[in-house]
């Protein structure tokens, strides 16, 4: 009779084989651990960029790791696809001369707007920094040949003219001061010439913003024991530039809210609705344009335009109805059609 084999049976006791413990090493843990490699490897790409004598150990020493991890990472920038070498003259590892990196892959509607913005960019008034130019040409020359293409031509037939922006020729030191003084976060001090005062007046303020509206740039800063910030004209500043003093800028600031329902830079007191009805001749051409983030419209039967506006201030809205002078009738309120009346009123003076 055959004997029976024995059965396996699964160790117990103090010899039994214990199972591999699962990682407890959190998420987080792991995705920093990747990160500071990766870290670690760009750091290498840059060093053997540079000139020098870039030997492993000299890369462990200014990498804080092993030589082994040196030659680990190497290949990776191998695997990667980066041709690096070892240069007996100099001793050290480096990128093969003629090797270009992959430029930043545009789409052609982002080259249309590069070339956008570089034409713009030079527009009298825009003109405050070298622009987007100088970006477009690095673009254009590491670029393929399509994208090359696209942004020449994209410039040659995309043109500014005639923005009727204030001339700050004169004044682009200023805005660049200004731009500076933001990003370091510096005081400015410099003369200003109001159109309130006798003379120009000496200013030291904390900067807030830089801001284009209308047709000029505008200073946004507050002066120490002001509670409110003021709006400065940058071609009023007879002078102007950076102390060595911190500026308190204040993380919140919003721009809306500063401005509130102005018409344009300046913001009244008292809040108004005003309504006015344009002629069917102007309706058309008025209505081509958004003059203010509270306008509403309404084309009436008879081809008339009715055109509703909430407004902080009734000063600067006065001068943009005259100029429709003869186009436009103010329903409300009726103290802005008082001023636009006594507006006409003086101009036929002036006039006579």
């Amino acid at each position: 009779m055959a004997k029976k084999k024995p059965v396996a049976t699964k160790p117990t006791g103090p010899r039994a084989r214990k199972p591999h413990p699962v990682s407890t090493r959190p998420e987080a843990q792991r995705r920093l651990r990747q990160a500071d490699r990766l870290a670690r490897i760009l750091r290498l790409l840059q060093l053997i960029q540079r000139r020098g004598q870039w030997h492993a150990e000299a890369i462990a020493r200014e990498l804080e790791c092993s030589v082994r991890t040196v030659y680990r990472d190497l290949t990776v920038l191998e695997l990667a696809g980066v041709p690096w070498m070892f240069d007996k003259d100099t001793g050290g590892y480096r990128v093969r001369a003629d090797y270009q990196f992959p430029v930043l892959q545009l789409t052609n509607e982002e080259l249309i707007g590069q070339a956008t913005a570089t034409v713009t960019s030079k527009a009298a008034g825009l003109d405050v920094t070298e622009g987007a130019g100088p970006t477009s040409d690095k673009l254009a020359t590491s670029s393929g040949k399509e994208s090359e293409e696209i942004l020449r031509e994209a410039q040659r037939f995309i043109e500014v003219l005639d923005l009727k922006l204030a001339d700050h020729s004169r004044h682009l030191d200023c805005v660049r001061t200004v731009q500076w003084a933001l990003l370091t976060k510096k005081q400015l001090t410099g003369q200003y010439e109001s159109p309130y005062e006798a003379k120009p007046v000496k200013l030291t303020v904390h900067p807030s913003r830089l801001c284009l509206i209308k047709s000029a740039w505008y200073l946004i800063a507050k002066t120490a024991g002001e509670p409110e910030p003021r709006t400065y004209r940058i071609v009023r500043f007879k002078s102007l530039r950076m102390t060595d003093k911190p500026a308190v800028i204040p993380r919140g600031f919003d721009l809306r809210d500063y401005f509130g329902n102005a018409w344009g830079v300046y913001r009244g007191q008292d809040s108004h609705d005003v309504e006015l009805l344009f002629a069917k001749e102007a309706a058309e051409v008025v209505s081509e344009t958004v003059w203010h983030h509270t306008q509403k419209s309404r084309r009436n039967a008879d081809g008339s335009l009715t055109m509703t506006f909430t407004v902080d201030g009734l000063d600067e809205i006065v001068r943009w109805i005259v100029g429709w002078s003869g186009r436009v009738k103010v329903i409300a309120p009726k103290a802005l059609r008082d001023k636009v009346v006594e507006e006409h009123r003086r101009a036929i003076v002036a006039n006579s």
